[in-house]
């Protein structure tokens, strides 16, 4: 499955997009503004200048990392020489793209480096996720999720334990709408043998996990300790892969209060390598059913 390319995206594929994300369309424009720079020959450090600005304003308005405003768009799509008809177009998109976002009403839960990771899930076309240490957000139970919430965040108060637990189910509901994207999750093997939150909850979390196996949209693999011993990314990885021509794929590493997002083509082939690579020898649908069974029944 080759990355998809980073070309111009058309303006006119956004017209069929009316429920994009402001966080999508963002990074839609960002890419857009990116690959006119560079097919200009344009250096970020000019490209700053001209609107007054350092280049690191130019990279993250690249990467969707600061608010687009439309007069630093209007500038740089001037110096760009870009189409005058699509002006227009543009700035409207620049306005849709700071719009708020459902999950802003959650606050402060959501850190900054977080914000992007949850922007775009919903309109990546397949989200591919290895985890060595946790069940995925997107499939865990509400206790399960309350446990993991809880253990890095001891000292927080009851009611931000529940606003983090919240927004979690909550991404997993938009998870379940039509049109949502396909998960394709591989798990280590060691996470089904971790106690979190104890026996009862691992009960819960891995019956849900079989349940998981007999839906359509989720791929789900148990990389066996063998597995992943031979073929790993090495940490947690999420790969966001966007229908080809709307949107430059996207790498989410996390860390413990941080994030690193990779979009680059030699970044995403050698993810994207890695997590084929481990898909091949981990364990069919199937075989990850006997895997879950026989790690539930540790937990009866």
């Amino acid at each position: 499955m080759p990355a998809a390319p980073q070309l111009v995206p058309p303006i006119q594929l956004l017209e069929r997009r009316p429920d994009m994300g402001a966080k999508a369309m963002a990074r839609v424009l960002g890419s857009y503004l990116r690959a006119l720079r560079e097919s200009r020959c344009i250096s970020p450090v000019a490209a700053g200048r001209h609107i007054r600005a350092h280049a690191s304003k130019i990279s993250r308005m690249e990467t969707a990392h600061v608010n687009l405003k439309v007069r630093d768009v209007d500038e740089l799509l001037t110096l760009y020489g870009a189409d005058p008809r699509e002006r227009a177009q543009i700035a409207s998109m620049v306005e849709r793209s700071a719009r708020p976002d459902w999950w802003q009403q959650y606050g402060e839960v959501v850190p900054d480096w977080l914000q992007q990771l949850i922007g775009l899930e919903r309109d990546a076309h397949v989200i591919r996720t290895y985890e060595n240490q946790f069940v995925p957000g997107l499939l865990q139970t509400p206790a399960y999720a309350r446990a993991v919430v809880l253990s890095g965040h001891r000292l927080a108060p009851p009611e931000e334990v529940d606003q983090r637990v919240e927004l979690r189910l909550e991404r997993q509901r938009r998870m379940s709408e039509p049109g949502a994207p396909v998960l394709w999750v591989m798990i280590d093997e060691g996470v089904l043998y971790r106690p979190v939150g104890g026996a009862q909850v691992m009960r819960d979390q891995l019956g849900y996990l079989l349940e998981v196996l007999r839906q359509p949209g989720v791929r789900l693999q148990v990389a066996s300790y063998e597995a992943s011993a031979a073929a790993t990314p090495g940490a947690a990885v999420t790969y966001l892969r966007f229908a080809q021509g709307f949107l430059p794929d996207v790498v989410y590493l996390e860390h413990m209060t941080s994030a690193v997002y990779l979009d680059r083509l030699e970044d995403l082939d050698r993810y994207r390598a890695a997590l084929d690579e481990l898909s091949a020898v981990a364990a069919t649908p199937a075989e990850s059913r006997t895997l879950l069974e026989e790690a539930l029944r540790r937990y009866t």
